[in-house]
C-alpha cells in the first residue's frame, strides 16, 4: 500500500479570504484533518478553515501551552506517531496551522519527526500574521536596504532587538505587552498593533499607546523610517 503524505498547511492569521487556492485543494483533497489542540476548548484554526474540512475526519494534536520542553516534546512523539499511522493507512493528512507553518508554527515539530521515521511531509505556506498586520495598517514592512526583524514577543529580552537597525514585528505578545511598551518608550520609539488580526474581534491601532489590555494575538511593529519614529 502506498503511503500517506503529511501537508502542514497555513492558513493565514483568521481571515478566511486569505487562504490560498493551493491550501483550499489540499484541505479538500486531504483523508484527514489534523487540529492543533491547545486545551482552550476552542480550535480556532478548524474555525477559519470552516467548509473545506467540513464531514472530514478530525486529529486532535495536543499543543500545550507550556515552555517545559519534557512536556512539549512528548506531545509532539505523541502526534507525530497517530499521524505516521494514518500515512501508514495510506491517507493524506492535512495539519492546519495559522499564518504560516514555517514562522513560529508548533507544525515543524511534527514535520521533522514524521520525516525521521520515513515519511514524506509537505509544506504549503500561508499569510504570515505579521503582512496582514501590516497591511490592515497601510504601512510597508521594509523599503529599500531596510531589514526586517522579527521577535517572538513573549519570550522577554528584547533590548539588543530594540537596538537593531531594522523594522520590528513582535508577534504574539500578549503576555508581556506592557513591558515591551515600556522597553519601546525607553528607547523612544512608537509602535502600531494589531490585534487578532483577521478575526471578528479584530482591533487595529496605529498608535500603541491607545491599546489597553492585552491579547495573546497581540502583533506590534515599530517602523523606523515612517511616521512611528517618535522625534528625537
Amino acid at each position: 500500500m502506498k503511503q500517506g503524505i503529511l501537508y502542514g498547511v497555513g492558513i493565514g492569521p483568521g481571515d478566511p479570504e486569505l487562504l490560498t487556492l493551493k491550501a483550499v485543494r489540499v484541505l479538500r483533497e486531504a483523508d484527514v484533518i489534523a487540529v492543533p489542540d491547545k486545551g482552550s476548548g476552542r480550535r480556532l484554526a478548524l474555525e477559519i478553515v470552516g467548509e473545506h474540512a467540513a464531514g472530514k475526519p478530525l486529529l486532535s494534536c495536543a499543543a500545550p501551552m507550556t515552555r517545559d520542553a519534557q512536556v512539549l516534546s512528548a506531545a509532539y512523539d505523541k502526534n507525530a506517531e497517530e499521524v505516521c499511522a494514518l500515512l501508514e493507512q495510506g491517507k493524506n493528512v492535512a495539519f492546519i496551522t495559522l499564518g504560516d507553518p514555517t514562522v513560529y508554527s508548533t507544525y515543524f515539530y511534527i514535520h521533522d519527526r514524521v520525516r525521521a521515521r520515513g515519511y514524506e511531509a509537505r509544506v504549503v505556506p500561508g499569510v504570515p500574521s505579521f503582512c496582514a498586520a501590516a497591511a490592515r495598517l497601510g504601512k510597508p514592512l521594509c523599503l529599500g536596504s531596510r531589514r526586517l526583524l522579527v521577535v517572538p514577543g513573549s519570550h522577554g529580552g528584547v533590548d539588543d532587538c530594540l537596538e537593531a537597525d531594522a523594522n520590528l514585528v513582535f508577534m504574539k505578545t500578549g503576555r508581556s505587552l506592557e513591558e515591551l511598551r515600556g522597553r519601546l518608550r525607553e528607547h523612544s520609539l512608537k509602535a502600531s498593533a494589531v490585534v487578532n488580526c483577521g478575526m471578528a474581534d479584530e482591533q487595529v491601532y496605529p498608535d500603541l499607546e491607545e491599546l489597553e489590555g492585552s491579547d495573546y494575538f497581540t502583533l506590534i511593529l515599530v517602523d523606523r523610517d515612517g511616521e512611528n519614529k517618535a522625534e528625537q
